[in-house]
């Protein structure tokens, strides 16, 4: 609430006790309501408690994108009974950034999808695959999708217990995968190595440079892009290059792109990036606020709870 207040230049109170004595601020006053999530049933979306939310306000504004897929008292029940709710210019325009790559972004559509696992990102691969014409794939979920289609991935990270899945999605799209890796031995050496060179005791830290220049020649030939998960581990500098070739070419085409999730995030923020200035401009045409809320709209678009919250409202 200090914080707040200082911003806005004016005084901020914090609600504490908001439960008991409901605030009651006069025509332009400002209140801040203690943290939700200290309320008992804000997770379990308790209908009671969305109620009393409702009943201190006039108009409910939802205006946290990255709390849009939790269905939550204070994201869903509060909104659908609120005696008005709309969304706020924040949530308006990333709902609107995040639609427009699929509704009107040129073909072919390419997502580049890395990350530690497929059983985290399942649901968002079977659905890209339906909605995109290519998908590029690294990190950790690019092992299982190797280790599926006979590759001897040595020591890498992969999931045993996913390859049937892994292998059912190989077979339903056109997914682009390693060609080459960047690999770390137990000894600490590191060395390029084809896919069908890796030893034992060495693991695959970032894709190598045949695949990072692949991946790069795919997404500039796309009319619209979606970015989440980096390729590699990209916070130690030895194993950045795949991730920061397929940001750079994201961030250097012309062509409509949107990019999410906390670890892509900080990737965008360690390579310099940013949203472009103007179209045409070097940089991502829409950053997600994000993580899980994200990849969840990627799946099932405005059915985020949310977001139909809003749309069930009076």
């Amino acid at each position: 609430a200090e914080a707040l207040g200082r911003r806005l230049g004016r005084a901020v109170p914090l609600v504490a006790d908001w439960r008991a004595t409901p605030p009651a601020p006069a025509a332009g006053e400002l209140v801040l309501l203690e943290n939700i999530r200290f309320a008992a049933g804000e997770t379990d979306n308790d209908e009671a408690l969305g109620r009393h939310l409702a009943s201190m306000c006039d108009v409910f504004v939802m205006d946290a994108f990255a709390a849009c897929h939790r269905a939550h008292a204070s994201t869903s029940a509060a909104a659908r009974l609120a005696p008005a709710a709309c969304a706020g210019r924040l949530l308006q325009a990333e709902v609107a950034g995040l639609r427009r790559v699929f509704d009107r972004a040129q073909a072919p559509i390419i997502a580049a999808l890395g990350g530690a696992k497929v059983s985290t990102k399942l649901n968002l691969l079977c659905s890209l695959r339906r909605r995109v014409d290519q998908l590029i794939v690294g990190g950790g979920m690019a092992n299982t999708m190797l280790a599926a289609g006979g590759v001897d991935v040595g020591a890498s990270l992969f999931e045993p217990d996913m390859l049937d899945e892994a292998r059912a999605l190989l077979e339903g799209g056109s997914i682009l995968l390693p060609v080459d890796a960047l690999v770390r031995g137990a000894d600490g050496s590191v060395r390029i190595s084809r896919l069908n060179e890796i030893a034992p005791d060495e693991a695959i830290f970032d894709i190598g440079p045949a695949s990072a220049e692949a991946a790069a020649e795919a997404l500039g030939g796309a009319g619209g892009m979606i970015w989440n998960g980096p390729m590699g581990v990209f916070e130690q500098e030895a194993f950045a290059q795949g991730t920061r070739a397929v940001a750079r070419a994201i961030a250097g085409s012309a062509a409509y792109s949107v990019a999410g999730g906390g670890d892509t995030l900080a990737a965008i923020e360690a390579f310099g990036l940013g949203v472009k200035p103007e179209p045409g401009a070097p940089g991502l045409s829409c950053i997600s606020t994000g993580g899980g809320a994200f990849l969840e709209y990627l799946e099932v678009g405005e059915a985020l709870p949310g977001i139909a919250a809003l749309q069930r409202s009076g």
